[in-house]
């Protein structure tokens, strides 16, 4: 049977573990990307799947100043597009982890 000290010190090396792989994975995720579109293509947005943004794609079509509401509104799709899938690729990336090291899908990590 193992003494108190030795299961404190397990539990701690195995939060290390979980600590070390949590940092891992943010920076894994910082370099995938993926790209949100609107207006059939003709604005893009790249961003990565931690949802910082990129590079933005405005098709010259879309310069005049007349539809600048209609490009403002495209330019706020294209992001929530991006963002979308950029949530869904973390949230892949985390499930990856977490059944990695056991923990039940669903499960938050406090990190």
């Amino acid at each position: 049977m193992k003494s108190m000290e030795e299961m404190i010190q397990a539990a701690q090396k195995a939060a290390e573990t979980i600590q070390q792989q949590m940092g891992e994975v943010q920076a894994k995720l910082d370099g995938i990307e993926v790209e949100g579109v609107s207006g059939g293509g003709l604005v893009r947005i790249r961003c990565s799947a931690k949802g910082r943004v990129v590079a933005v794609a405005i098709d010259d079509s879309l310069i005049v100043p007349a539809d600048k509401q209609m490009l403002e509104d495209l330019v706020a799709a294209a992001f929530n597009d991006a963002r979308g899938k950029a949530d869904a690729a973390s949230g892949a990336e985390m499930a990856k982890v977490q059944a990695g090291i056991g923990l039940p899908p669903g499960f938050k990590l406090p990190f």
